[in-house]
């Protein structure tokens, strides 16, 4: 075996082992019961929402969405700001590590803007989620109808 083998298979060697030591953020997030909401045929916005689990040792965030209904993709959350409940887009959602963390109606979710086509039950929507380190995960969501008693708290005064 010559010096340039012997490097390139201690480089390939080394490599693995790193790959190995840290996988892809995107390989230790579970999401639980993905779904979109349900919305009528002139609505120009909609959300997804699922559980993202953590099962590593690392904390790392969610950063970014993707869909393929969407024109415009956002990560949001509710506030609370004089009385009333108001969504504002966030640059990531922080997963910790070992930790659930809920996408759902009045917290995080995920903003569907610009809609090419309504969402009505028995859609799916496909996402892309990314990670952090830039790993993604593709996810499937059906869509539902979801009732205003289903954790969407809206405040007006």
């Amino acid at each position: 075996m010559n010096l340039k083998t012997l490097f390139g298979a201690s480089m390939l060697a080394t490599a693995s082992l790193f790959a190995q030591v840290h996988a892809a953020d995107a390989d230790h997030v579970k999401v639980i019961n993905p779904y979109a909401r349900a919305v009528p045929p002139t609505a120009a916005a909609s959300a997804a929402f699922m559980v993202l689990k953590n099962t590593s040792d690392h904390d790392t965030a969610l950063v970014g969405a993707d869909s393929d209904v969407a024109r415009v993709t956002e990560l949001h959350t509710h506030i609370h700001k004089n009385g009333m409940m108001m969504m504002r887009p966030v640059e990531k959602i922080d997963l910790p590590a070992h930790k659930a963390t809920p996408l759902q109606p009045g917290g995080y979710h995920i903003m569907l803007i610009n809609l090419k086509h309504p969402l009505k039950p028995g859609d799916t929507v496909h996402l892309t989620l990314t990670f952090k380190d830039g790993s993604t995960k593709q996810v499937t969501a059906p869509v539902k109808m979801i009732h205003a008693g289903m954790g969407m708290k809206m405040y007006h005064h």
